[in-house]
């Protein structure tokens, strides 16, 4: 819980968690590059296998933060389980990073990253929200350029990882390349716990009330103990499809009842804020299920589909890994963010702020564009291998959708969810995040290439057919997202009004105070 007159300016406060969360999503997101193609070249698993296997871990990797921001909240503090996940995730990558071919030993290592993101997103996103609480524009301000800042991680790691794989396959033989790479992975998180180390004086005054208080070793025993519980549990999701799936669909009705528990129970000057943080989860899932195509459909295509050179008038520039071409969300992420900060604040500072719900609508609109854009393909390609350009701008006009809508998904939260009940909705938002990242996987598996079909002209329609759909269903999204804007509009006035008090000015990002 916040001081008042904290002994270090909120700037460096801030400094402090995004640069811990940069080296997480470094370890996250160079996993998340390579791990499908690991399972489709070094397992050997069918495309529906690997889109399902790895939708099912990114589901439970964003229900975890549900469990993990009630633990920050009541039981431990919140910089303390942030720190606890940061340490368990380098311990998974470095076990994806032991040389083998087990499915078992994948699936319990996913396992293990699956119970420390879930102890560490809903955590280090809550101590944004505790340093920066109050004006609705500049909390948007804030989350996007913290979402700018963490995808310096992964850009790095998904160029590097990438590269790491097939240079020491090359070099050395022996498939060593992928788990070097993923050890890599594991350093990065090593990096980003030293650095808190050295940063910690800055956040002492941060957090939530147990974080004031000596470690309790009963709870802290109890919260490991269910901890490993949840590693084997996990791995056992993992390995049987028909309970992911039943998994995935019960907590979506877990959400939409504490959802309702909430409302029914809040106050009423709470009602509007939590109806309002409602529709816009709703609207939430939609997005990731195109999300999520980005690490299935999308990689794949990127193997089988796009020239790896770069070209421009007939000169080459240099090549890129199939891998890499992930690499352009958070490229992309980096150019926009700071645009968007700035037209945030100039918005606020005019009286004309942007509803979180006309920026959603937008972002539908713009995710309906990148996947016309990837649907073209074929209008580029010389036997089945489109240009790489278009990945450039399918991601570009995506990523500008993922700001819109994801980038703002926590900022929502610090707008429209009472303080007490913080962590815990962060990570409901991330459950029904996971929800969609598992129906993602699902819709992937519509361009599924059968292993007997190795030829790109034949797999090229496969994949432009399904990126069709989804950019008319992007349309579609958009126009729900703008039937709904009036109801919004009634929400956040109610809101506002109930909330005035709240809403007193915050220094910008940039401030030394």
């Amino acid at each position: 819980m916040a001081i008042q007159n904290p002994p270090v300016s909120q700037t460096r406060s801030f400094s402090t968690v995004f640069l811990i969360e940069m080296w997480e999503r470094f370890g996250y997101y160079g996993m998340q590059a390579l791990i499908v193609y690991y399972m489709v070249q070094r397992l050997g698993f069918p495309d529906d296998k690997a889109n399902l296997v790895w939708s099912a871990a990114a589901a439970l990797i964003y229900v975890a933060p549900a469990i993990g921001g009630w633990v920050g909240d009541k039981v431990l503090g919140t910089r303390r389980t942030m720190l606890i996940g940061a340490t368990i995730l380098a311990v998974g990558y470095a076990l994806m990073a032991v040389p083998g071919e087990s499915v078992g030993f994948l699936y319990f290592a996913l396992g293990v990253i699956v119970v420390g993101n879930g102890l560490f997103k809903p955590n280090a996103g809550n101590l944004v929200r505790k340093i920066y609480d109050g004006d609705d524009s500049k909390i948007d301000s804030a989350f996007t350029i913290y979402y700018m800042a963490v995808n310096i991680g992964s850009t790095i790691s998904m160029l590097l990882t990438p590269w790491i794989k097939d240079y020491v396959n090359a070099k050395y033989g022996h498939e060593l390349g992928w788990h070097a790479a993923f050890a890599v992975c594991a350093f990065g998180l090593l990096v980003g716990l030293t650095n808190y180390l050295v940063m910690r004086h800055t956040m002492r005054h941060i957090g939530s009330a147990p974080d004031e208080k000596p470690v309790h070793a009963g709870k802290l025993g109890a919260v490991l103990g269910i901890g490993v519980l949840a590693v084997f549990a996990s791995a056992y999701v993992l390995a049987h499809e028909s309970v992911a799936r039943i998994f995935v669909y019960a907590a979506g009705v877990v959400v939409l009842g504490i959802f309702a528990y909430l409302i029914s129970r809040s106050e009423r000057s709470e009602r509007a804020g939590l109806i309002a943080a409602l529709v816009l989860t709703v609207q939430t899932v939609f997005f990731f299920i195109f999300y999520q195509q980005m690490s299935t459909s999308l990689n794949l295509f990127a193997l089988r589909n796009v020239n790896p050179s770069f070209d421009i008038f007939g000169f080459h520039l240099w090549n890129w890994a199939p891998a890499q071409f992930q690499s352009f969300n958070p490229i992309w992420i980096f150019i926009l963010s700071p645009l968007l900060a700035f037209i945030y604040n100039a918005a606020g500072r005019n009286g004309k702020d942007i509803s979180i719900a006309t920026k959603f609508a937008l972002g539908f609109a713009a995710v309906a564009l990148g996947f016309f854009i990837y649907s073209w393909a074929d209008h580029f390609a010389v036997a089945g291998k489109t240009s790489s350009w278009v990945m450039v701008w399918g991601y570009g006009a995506s990523s500008l959708g993922e700001l819109l809508v994801s980038g703002l998904g926590l900022a929502m939260i610090a707008r429209y969810v009472p303080e007490r009940m913080g962590g815990f909705m962060m990570g409901a938002y991330f459950v029904a995040s996971g929800i969609s990242q598992y129906l993602g996987g699902l819709v992937a598996n519509l361009a599924s290439v059968p292993q007997d079909i190795t030829n790109p002209v034949q797999t090229m329609p496969i994949y432009t057919s399904l990126f069709a759909k989804l950019g008319w269903a992007g349309i579609a999204c958009t126009l729900i997202a703008l039937a709904v804007l009036p109801l919004m509009r009634k929400l956040s006035a109610q809101h506002q009004a109930h909330n005035k008090a709240t809403d007193a000015p915050l220094p910008t990002i940039g401030s030394e105070q």
